[in-house]
């Protein structure tokens, strides 16, 4: 259609030019297979980014999740708490070990994970004999969660800590780097994330030993002999030398993405926050927040409410997004625990009724992002 406005995405890929360098030389030394030397130069890099011992590259974050499960021994019927406010990957993975997930919901202040909660499910469940066996913490929207009371109940009860950094890499708690906190971290280079390998994803840790066995199971567990063996599971889960380069092309320029993106939200918030009934994700005083998605509550009335916005938006050729659906919500998990913040007040619940997030990309132009104030402005 002529003279038609282009498609302003919610967060899509920004490439930064050197990526093909890093191709060329994967094609040109052939190393085309998920192993070769960007591959090992991603994971040292990430690692030495992020501030841990060892990195292992993989096809997706929920690859990542699924190891560090079976890194602790997950077994069928074990209960695993998990962020409820997230997408169903963080979760996806405890039903593949045919364990049975607990989820805790958020807390106002952060959006993650709520420690009055956990603590509440964790003495709950303690006193029906039923002791968890790992927990999912998720830190959402490029925002750590409040880690200090959550380690420190974790560590009393000796629950040890998968953080699910997939929208968090470059974030920070504290001045320590998101995804270093608990036993394993992981992070996610999906298309849409602040940076990206098209589809890929890394498991971190300081234990070299157990990313080792991690990485024999990623590769299908064939045993060292001069035959095809394999004497336990495996799988499919390497990262191609490919996408690996382009990972690394990405990560050198993440700080500029985060600083984009941050601008992006500050350009929101100056031009939106003063209208009445809508609120921006709040970034907590101990957090440095990449601001991966733009997310905000718009108190709904009798013209207005977030699906609707969503559409009107829709029909501007800007895509927007409703936030996370509660897990809990989800019919695949129907009948499955939740522990609400308080018992008066589900968080999660209410910040999806009311939640919305807007483009919020490292490359989106001041002009299609004033195009985005101005239709939502128009839409409330």
């Amino acid at each position: 259609m002529s003279g038609a406005r282009e498609k302003i995405f919610l967060s899509p890929p920004h490439m930064s030019g050197e990526e093909q360098k890093y191709i060329d030389s994967a094609f040109a030394s052939n190393w085309i297979a998920p192993l070769g030397p960007n591959v090992e130069q991603f994971e040292q890099e990430i690692a030495n980014y992020v501030g841990v011992r060892g990195a292992l590259s993989l096809s997706s974050g929920t690859a990542a999740i699924h190891l560090a499960l079976r890194l602790l021994n997950i077994k069928p019927g074990d209960l695993v708490l998990c962020s409820t406010f997230t997408f169903v990957a963080s979760a996806n993975p405890i039903l593949y070990e045919g364990a049975q997930p607990v989820f805790i919901d958020s807390e106002p202040d952060t959006w993650n994970m709520s420690p009055i909660a956990l603590k509440r499910a964790i003495v709950e469940l303690s006193k029906k004999g039923k002791i968890p066996k790992a927990l999912i913490l998720v830190n959402l929207y490029g925002q750590n969660a409040d880690m200090d009371p959550l380690l420190d109940i974790c560590k009393f009860y000796n629950i040890p800590i998968i953080e699910d950094a997939a929208e968090s890499l470059g974030a920070t708690y504290k001045g320590k780097m998101s995804g270093t906190f608990g036993k394993y971290g992981i992070y996610s280079f999906n298309g849409n994330k602040i940076i990206t390998t098209s589809g890929g994803g890394m498991l971190v840790s300081d234990d070299i030993e157990a990313l080792e066995r991690a990485r024999f199971w990623a590769t299908q567990s064939r045993d060292q002999a001069r035959y095809y063996q394999h004497s336990q599971l495996g799988f499919n889960y390497r990262l191609s030398n490919v996408l690996a380069g382009i990972g690394i092309a990405q990560l050198k320029v993440l700080e500029d993405r985060i600083c984009a993106r941050r601008a992006v939200f500050k350009r929101y918030f100056e031009m939106l926050s003063q209208i009445d009934g809508v609120k921006f994700m709040p970034e907590a005083d101990f957090s440095f927040s990449t601001r991966w998605l733009t997310a905000l509550t718009i108190e709904p009335n009798s013209y207005r409410n977030p699906i609707k916005i969503i559409e009107y938006l829709e029909k501007k050729n800007i895509e927007a997004r409703l936030v996370w659906k509660p897990l809990h919500l989800q019919p695949l998990f129907k009948g499955i625990q939740y522990y609400s913040h308080t018992e008066e007040e589900s968080v999660s619940e209410r910040l999806f009724n009311i939640g919305v997030c807007l483009p919020s990309g490292s490359n989106l132009t001041i002009e299609d992002q004033n195009y985005v104030i101005n239709c939502l402005k128009e839409c409330l």
